[in-house]
């Protein structure tokens, strides 16, 4: 596909969705930003149009791996995680990307399995995975401590949101297809990382050996230092689990429960 083809798609596809913006819903934000609500979920303009480019043409392979969540719930921490599940084996520990130069060679990194991440739900994902299926990892946590604006989730209207819908989303792909979806609690990853990061590559299709096992390979301390004196501390995510006390009064906390009590009723879930 030349350049001219390129523009010509690109102009094609904005169009449409400027055609596509005056019939749906829309709101604003708590920082002023107009939403629109595209199949259940609200987006910016410049974001709904990614989404449409996505659903028209991504093309997944069955080695793909998708890591999702809603916004500020441990995505960026689930991709470090991921990504040392998936290299630990192909790179020793005295490999010269740790310790010998400054600008390594990265032509041996394998290009599969390729790795996405990415807030939408899963309904916006399903149609593109019906064909091929690959493996999508979901971590969720409690959202009042993720909470952005308070009145706008309790409208339910925020980026990618509403929340209940997106969790709902991802609970319900687990449940009919737990081979290829993975329904994680950040939380659990904070209380115990080890069984959680096991769990993780079992479903990757890394799992530990019986001798990283025995070498304490899995297992994840907050105290002391690595070989290399590197602080244990740093490997984990500095985001508090109960934080939210800091910054919502308890009427709030209240009013957040009752509505997730409501939207999760029927569902295994808890904060």
């Amino acid at each position: 596909m030349d350049v001219n083809e390129i523009s010509k798609n690109l102009e094609r596809d904005e169009q449409e969705t400027i055609s596509l913006i005056p019939s749906l819903p829309s709101d604003i934000d708590f920082n002023g930003t107009k939403l629109f609500k595209y199949q259940s979920c609200w987006y910016d303009s410049k974001t709904l149009q990614g989404i449409l480019n996505f659903q028209r043409g991504f093309k997944p392979q069955e080695t793909d791996i998708i890591v999702a969540s809603f916004p500020k719930s441990g995505t960026t921490w689930l991709k470090a995680l991921t990504v040392a599940l998936l290299e630990r084996s192909k790179h020793s520990s005295n490999h010269p990307l740790l310790s010998e130069t400054s600008k390594p060679d990265l032509t041996s990194f394998s290009s599969t399995p390729r790795l996405f991440s990415t807030h939408v739900p899963f309904d916006t994902l399903q149609g593109a995975l019906k064909t091929t299926p690959c493996k999508v990892v979901y971590v969720w946590r409690n959202v009042k401590d993720a909470l952005s604006m308070f009145e706008s989730f309790c409208r339910g209207v925020s980026y990618y949101g509403p929340f209940w819908e997106h969790v709902l989303s991802y609970w319900r792909g687990s449940l009919e297809d737990s081979k290829n979806v993975l329904f994680l609690r950040y939380e659990e990853l904070k209380i115990e990382p080890s069984a959680q990061v096991k769990k993780l590559a079992e479903f990757l299709g890394v799992p530990f050996s019986v001798e990283e096992e025995e070498s304490g390979c899995v297992e994840v301390n907050k105290i002391g230092k690595t070989a290399r004196g590197v602080e244990h501390k740093n490997f984990f995510r500095k985001g508090e689990v109960g934080d939210s006390k800091n910054y919502l009064t308890p009427e709030m906390e209240r009013r957040i429960d009752m509505i997730i009590e409501e939207r999760f009723r029927g569902a295994d879930l808890k904060f």
